[in-house]
Order: structure tokens, then sequence, then C-alpha cells
């Protein structure tokens, strides 16, 4: 039997995201760093931000059947020379 437990990130909103990108400047490159496993970012993965587009996801399992919009960014690995069979 494996030990679990419950991971909560708090996900942010687009205001908290709008006051962190206040007081850079427009040409300001942002990039993500991807967690190895649930809080841990100790040893991450790092991404150049590329997207951000509206996804549309089907919920309602318990209720009746709807469609909410969530808004996702997009990460692409970040500029550079990769090995094709390691991507």
């Amino acid at each position: 039997m494996t030990d679990t437990f419950d991971h909560t990130p708090q996900v942010w909103t687009a205001g908290r995201l709008r006051q962190a990108l206040a007081d850079l400047s427009d040409d300001t490159p942002i990039h993500i760093a991807v967690a190895d496993g649930p809080g841990d970012f100790e040893g991450y993965s790092e991404y150049a931000l590329v997207d951000l587009e509206p996804v549309e996801k089907e919920c309602g399992e318990d209720t009746a059947p709807a469609t909410e919009v969530e808004y996702t960014l997009f990460a692409d690995y970040k500029a550079g020379r990769y090995h094709v069979d390691l991507v």
C-alpha cells in the first residue's frame, strides 16, 4: 500500500498575476518552473511561456452536464538546441 497525501496548491487569479507583473516592462520574458512532483520545486523543469488560451472543460459529473472555461497558460521548451530523440 502506498502513502498518499492531499495536494491543494493555490491557483492564481488574473488579478494576482497582474499584480505580480505590474512592475515589469512589457518586453520582459516570462518563464515557468514546473515542479518535478507535487510541491517539489527543488529540481524543476523550466519552460518559456508562449500563449494564453481559453480552454473549455466538461464538468458536471454529479450535476447536469456543463462546459466551463478555464484560461490556461501554455509553455514550451526554452529556446536552445535539442536532440530529436529527447523530445
